[in-house]
């Protein structure tokens, strides 16, 4: 299955920071997350957990696309990229992974990344920092089956009513993300990862999990949440000055549109 390459030359980044990304997993848009490293390229990538969603998996669901995402980030790797790939709560165990869809990098629980400017950062995944009750394996298990099964039915309506393939989310996938937001409504998360922070002596923390992106300093270190690929559809982006980014697909393309519209009118 070919993938056309982007219209135009893909924007440069001195990292970039992607987590749950969710591959394997059938509420996963391989499809936004290959358009978007195609059209944004690193000198180092941090994978910040759940990228490699193979855990439990009942039915396979394992694409060309998703394939092509793996592939794409071994070309990376063979261009000179580097790849850091912290383990999250969905793959425990990466290196299990059928060879052909396993990254060719080692894996750990944490790791300390400087960014240009000389600041340092904790790159976690951040289930660690969840309510004790969210911690329970079972319950995970429970949750992950739930939201397979209802991101599937969504699949199904969607298909049904021939939406186009847009990051626009159906009924069960807007549920699921206020459904998120409605577990973690004083965001007490993000404090005892900074207070994680302030333990190892850094200038912040960068994570995933919880799949409400955000950058920040309202506690008094830097904060930032990748977001996810299932339905906020994020990253973060260090510029080559040191400078972090939260940068939203759905509101670039948007401006993509925008100026497209711009251009026609010009023209």
């Amino acid at each position: 299955m070919g993938h056309a390459a982007p219209d135009h030359p893909p924007r440069q980044h001195r990292s970039l920071f992607l987590s749950d990304l969710h591959l394997g997993a059938i509420g996963c848009r391989a499809d936004l997350i290959l358009d978007f490293l195609q059209k944004n390229r690193a000198e180092h990538y941090h994978l910040v957990g759940d990228i490699l969603d193979l855990w439990h998996v009942v039915i396979p669901h394992w694409t060309d696309t998703h394939q092509a995402v793996i592939d794409h980030l071994h070309l990376r790797q063979a261009e000179g990229a580097r790849i850091t790939y912290v383990r999250g709560n969905h793959d425990p165990a990466p290196e299990t992974a059928h060879p052909s869809r396993a990254l060719r990098v080692e894996t750990c629980l944490e790791i300390v990344h400087q960014a240009g400017d000389g600041r340092r950062y904790l790159i976690i995944h951040g289930d660690g920092q969840d309510n004790w009750l969210f911690q329970s394996n079972l319950l995970r298990r429970i949750g992950s089956r739930l939201d397979h099964g209802l991101r599937a039915l969504d699949r199904v309506i969607d298909d049904w009513i021939l939406r186009l393939r847009d990051p626009k989310r159906g009924p069960f996938a807007k549920a699921l993300h206020l459904l998120n937001h409605w577990l973690y409504p004083d965001r007490s998360h993000e404090r005892r990862l900074i207070d994680l922070a302030r333990l190892r002596g850094v200038d912040g923390v960068i994570c995933g999990h919880f799949h409400i992106a955000a950058l920040h300093e309202r506690h008094g270190l830097l904060y930032g949440n990748c977001g996810d690929w299932l339905d906020s559809f994020t990253a973060l982006a260090e510029d080559f000055s040191g400078r972090l980014h939260l940068l939203d697909v759905r509101a670039m393309a948007v401006q993509r549109g925008q100026s497209a519209q711009g251009q026609a009118v010009i023209a």
